[in-house]
């Protein structure tokens, strides 16, 4: 037996689209670029995007074209995959922690303005697991101290707060696309924003500080080689086309899960939270305050041995090596991280994941918790 924690959805109008620009002289730079970054703009309902070839990157560019760098600060989550982190730090800046919501799991708006000094330039909360709980009051602190909001939808695509769309509340917003998300370009990302002028500057530093006029030899500014091929576009245009279908389909799966699980007193099973719909990135029960990290790892462990691949989701930032030492944080610092990021247990999740698999991973997880409690 073999259950894989993530599997891409592709279907024969994807393998075709990628054939198409195969079979042209267009393979980057070429038409497909444009036609994807005007659809994902209309979808999410922001006036510019822009395509580049990872949701880091993404991230980069969007603190970049924001002037922030050396002796600046930018507030984020400690509980996310680490490139919301390691994008701060490549501009130079100081990623400055702030511990999160137990329900949520996003950055705790509650806890951001006591962050808040004369160093602080911008705030990056992150939708985690899809969830947008929070974000309209982490724009409200931000626009109170006139700080930018980057916002961090790279596991939203789909989800919402009360009708608006992840991707649109911050001053610029980024997608990712890697083969585990809601669509895949195989690896990408997205820049989004309603600012011309933090628009063209994205622009010019994705394609190696070139100017608008794209003059393959002149260069106005320090820029990178971050575009993103008409390969991969074309299959973000394919994949995107089936937007609709796909969030369905990964909702059903979570409402299987939601059904074999949501009665287990050993398991806080995800819900979709009040006036949000979540598009699911991943499905990540947490064990109650009861189980140890051990008993988590062995649950893992045993799973995965049985062909049931798990995971933990995520482990916190604050206490990977280099950040620690650099920054010199330290177990403790943020309690509902570290608390949470011991219990968590990702559970195979993809769009084609069956009803009959959900079962058996179900009844799997609950076999092993009997015999690790």
């Amino acid at each position: 037996m073999q259950i894989y924690l993530s599997r891409p959805d592709i279907v024969e109008q994807d393998i075709q689209a990628v054939c198409e620009v195969l079979r042209s002289p267009n393979l980057s730079l070429g038409p497909k670029l444009g036609q994807f970054e005007r659809a994902f703009a209309e979808y999410i309902g922001r006036k510019r995007c822009v395509a580049v070839n990872s949701g880091t990157s993404g991230l980069f560019l969007c603190l970049s074209a924001l002037g922030i760098g050396a002796g600046d600060e930018v507030i984020t989550t400690p509980f996310t995959f680490i490139s919301s982190a390691t994008s701060i730090m490549m501009t130079g800046a100081r990623p400055v922690f702030v511990d999160i919501d137990p329900r949520s799991l996003n950055i705790n708006p509650e806890k951001i303005e006591s962050k808040i000094n004369e160093s602080t330039k911008a705030i990056l909360p992150v939708e985690i697991f899809g969830n947008p709980r929070g974000i309209e009051e982490v724009c409200s602190i931000a626009q109170k101290h006139n700080l930018a909001v980057v916002e961090d939808s790279c596991e939203a695509l789909g989800s919402a707060v009360n009708n608006k769309k992840a991707g649109g509340f911050g001053e610029m917003s980024v997608f990712a696309f890697y083969p585990n998300k809601q669509i895949t370009t195989g690896e990408g990302g997205v820049i989004l924003t309603d600012d011309d002028d933090l628009a063209d500057l994205c622009l010019s530093l994705r394609n190696q500080g070139r100017g608008k006029k794209g003059e393959w030899l002149n260069h106005e500014r320090l820029g990178y080689n971050f575009r993103l091929s008409d390969i991969n576009c074309a299959l973000g245009i394919s994949q995107l086309g089936r937007i609709g279908q796909i969030i369905e389909k990964r909702s059903q799966v979570a409402r299987w899960y939601q059904e074999n699980l949501a009665d287990d007193e050993r398991l806080i099973v995800p819900t979709e939270p009040d006036g949000c719909r979540m598009s699911w990135f991943v499905f990540v029960v947490r064990l109650r305050e009861s189980f140890s990290r051990d008993q988590r790892d062995e649950v893992l462990r045993v799973m995965t041995k049985a062909g049931i691949q798990v995971s933990n989701y995520f482990s916190p930032l604050h206490l990977q090596p280099f950040v620690a030492d650099e920054f010199g944080y330290k177990n403790g610092d943020f309690p509902v991280t570290e608390a949470v990021s011991e219990r968590t247990i990702a559970l195979p999740f993809y769009n084609n994941l069956s009803r009959e698999e959900v079962k058996t991973v179900c009844g799997n997880l609950k076999d092993v918790l009997a015999k690790v409690e």
